[in-house]
């Protein structure tokens, strides 16, 4: 297995659609010109922007947290440039991006570090081969202040790893839950 560098990543995307839209190189400046957190190809990896969709966790309904019998009443829907995480609390978003995952890859997905240097998390769980949709970011705030999130501005990276052999079962194969997922996507079972 081997990491795959920004040439096969501009490659994949722009043949394979593997991930739509594709900035080729690093965009750090808004169209007006101001100072953005980066998102785009990097040396090894690709960075990307989270959507201006938001789910907000909010404990109203003093709720146990299921993930067997989830409570979408939990959640705060905001539609915005930017998202305030309250303190101690965690939030859903999801990419602007949309992937294709080839059979032979798996992609991994890290924090960005202008986030994790103010105490915000970002969790994802590994992309499987032949899993497609948009992905859902989980952002927690370990911090006793709010926290913001911004919209359209890059929020993790994922590293693609190439195996030398092709899987026997793909995601896509198991018919995976989350296959095909568009918008912030809730638990399943």
């Amino acid at each position: 297995m081997s990491i795959k560098s920004d040439r096969w990543i501009r490659r994949m995307a722009q043949e394979h659609g593997m991930i739509e839209p594709f900035a080729p190189g690093q965009v750090k400046h808004a169209a007006d010109g101001h100072r953005i957190v980066s998102y785009g190809t990097s040396s090894y990896g690709y960075d990307v922007r989270c959507a201006r969709e938001f789910k907000i966790f909010t404990n109203i309904n003093s709720t146990i947290v299921d993930p067997k019998a989830f409570d979408p009443t939990s959640f705060v829907d905001v539609e915005a440039d930017v998202c305030i995480i309250p303190p101690n609390s965690f939030a859903l978003a999801r990419t602007v991006e949309y992937f294709r995952i080839p059979r032979d890859v798996l992609v991994v997905c890290l924090g960005k570090s202008t986030y994790a240097r103010c105490g915000i998390i970002v969790n994802v769980t590994p992309l499987e081969p032949e899993w497609e949709g948009h992905v859902t970011l989980e952002f927690s705030n370990t911090t006793p202040l709010p926290a913001k999130i911004y919209a359209g501005e890059g929020v993790a990276q994922m590293l693609f790893f190439q195996s030398d052999e092709t899987c026997e079962t793909s995601y896509r194969d198991r018919g995976g839950k989350y296959q095909g997922q568009t918008g912030v996507t809730l638990p399943r079972t």
